[in-house]
């Protein structure tokens, strides 16, 4: 199993290891008789990463089957361009992924699903309808290391360890931004039950899980289509005070849906951490309404003020588009201004690029390549000197640090609470005796880029 792309694909290779186990396949890295790719189709980069790890796949003579978000998104297509895959299958295949691959080992050919974008007058199923999280009931006693019943089944088997590790809100979105294609194959948004997510969390820390990320297209919408909208207010003390669990961070928050009791759950309640992940995408109001989004710098800036006036140590991250089609060099500007003055701890950017069915990409005034890369330099190098300077101003603060791997020497990598996993920089602890799950009290005594440097606090 090989999986591509975000954490909301983590979890979704994970339920699809379960299912297979359960249907009597055996996961390992040794002489596979069949890989699955699970893809992501998010951005161009991403489908050709997919693609070049197919055809790797291939060479190795395993069957090879494409699963996940490009899979879906371009189905018969994908087949009919990438003949070195056995299968190209879709997210209703999942509840069945055993006998999927039973057969493509014996040779039984599959035909490829229509692209999701392509169905829409088609009656939904209630697989499609939970895109990939779909709930499996009526097993028995399951194998050693994978999840329990909670209600309706929904099994999962961790393929990696360590003490973090995402949990699955919700899937699709309901959003309509002009440049994202993820609505057409991901479908409408769907959210998990309360209790759920509670149980699987029980589970994963079960598992030695101390740290959980919640994930899913968009965070703020968890609840709507369950009748709450405070619904994720409600959840995260609950999953805070799961036993064994030391830390919920949340994920991908919309800044127009951030209401202010979210905000305030988010920003004081112990065991959650005081972390904002907002999709701001960018600053200048008229890119915004062109993107089918929200805000404008005030507005924005405001937001800020109002989370490190409740929490003032909050970390903050968000991506931005580049270049989108009518970005004037008034309206980059107003984004460069507005980093400057926003101190955020991490920030992406990305070059404005079409996506395969987007309303983006046909909007007239799109920019030449080089306009775009060259607004792309300027950022990302204002972007690497703000977020150095944010590490900077951290050096004397007093951390907690979520203890992950041991470097040796006395030294030991983690995150402190205002650092997200993978993407947001890391924290090196000098100390003895510390093991991964820990979390300990430790003072930032240096910094280099976002990452800091610290030492462990006397006495804890």
């Amino acid at each position: 199993m090989v999986t591509l792309g975000c954490a909301r694909n983590e979890v979704d290779s994970e339920e699809l290891a379960a299912r297979l186990e359960s249907a009597g396949w055996r996961l390992g890295d040794d002489d596979p008789d069949v890989i699955v790719v699970n893809t992501c189709g998010f951005i161009e980069s991403a489908k050709k990463d997919s693609i070049d790890t197919l055809l790797a796949a291939a060479d190795s003579g395993a069957k090879v089957v494409a699963a996940g978000c490009m899979a879906e998104r371009y189905g018969a297509e994908l087949a009919e361009a990438l003949p070195e895959a056995a299968a190209v299958i879709s997210f209703d295949d999942y509840t069945d992924i055993g006998g999927r691959l039973d057969d493509v080992l014996a040779g039984r050919s599959l035909k490829p699903h229509m692209p999701r974008d392509r169905r829409t007058l088609l009656p939904i199923s209630p697989v499609e309808r939970t895109a990939g999280h779909a709930h499996v009931p009526g097993h028995g006693v399951l194998p050693e290391g994978m999840a329990p019943a909670s209600g309706p089944r929904a099994l999962r088997k961790r393929l990696t360890g360590g003490p973090v590790a995402p949990l699955k809100l919700a899937s699709g979105c309901d959003r309509r931004c002009t440049f994202c294609a993820i609505p057409a194959f991901r479908g409408a948004y769907v959210s998990r039950s309360p209790d759920d997510l509670v149980a699987e969390a029980a589970w994963l820390a079960e598992q030695g899980v101390r740290e959980l990320v919640l994930v899913s297209e968009n965070s703020t919408s968890y609840g709507k289509d369950l009748g709450d909208l405070r619904a994720l207010e409600k959840l995260l003390p609950r999953l805070a005070g799961v036993d064994g669990v030391e830390r919920v961070r949340v994920s991908y928050l919309q800044p127009a849906e951030l209401r202010p009791g979210l905000l305030e759950v988010i920003a004081t309640t112990p065991g959650v951490a005081p972390y904002f992940d907002l999709s701001f995408q960018h600053a200048s109001g008229p890119v915004l309404r062109r993107m089918r989004r929200f805000g404008d710098p005030a507005r924005f800036l405001d937001l800020l003020a109002q989370v490190r006036e409740r929490a003032p140590e909050a970390g903050v991250r968000s991506n931005f588009i580049v270049g989108f089609p009518g970005e004037t060099e008034a309206e980059f500007a107003e984004l460069v201004d507005f980093l400057t003055a926003a101190r955020l701890d991490v920030i992406g950017v990305f070059g404005y690029s079409d996506e395969d069915g987007t309303e983006a990409a046909a909007f007239d005034g799109k920019l030449d390549q080089e306009v775009i890369d060259e607004r792309v330099a300027v950022l990302t190098e204002l972007a690497e000197e703000l977020t150095a300077q944010r590490a900077e101003e951290r050096i004397g603060s007093e951390l907690e640090v979520l203890v992950e791997e041991d470097l040796g020497d006395g030294g030991y990598e983690g995150r402190a609470a205002h650092q997200g996993p993978e993407v947001d920089g890391s924290v090196t602890v000098q100390g003895i005796g510390l093991v991964p799950g820990q979390i300990v009290r430790a003072v930032a005594v240096d910094s280099e880029g976002v990452d800091l440097i610290a030492r462990i606090k006397a006495g804890s």
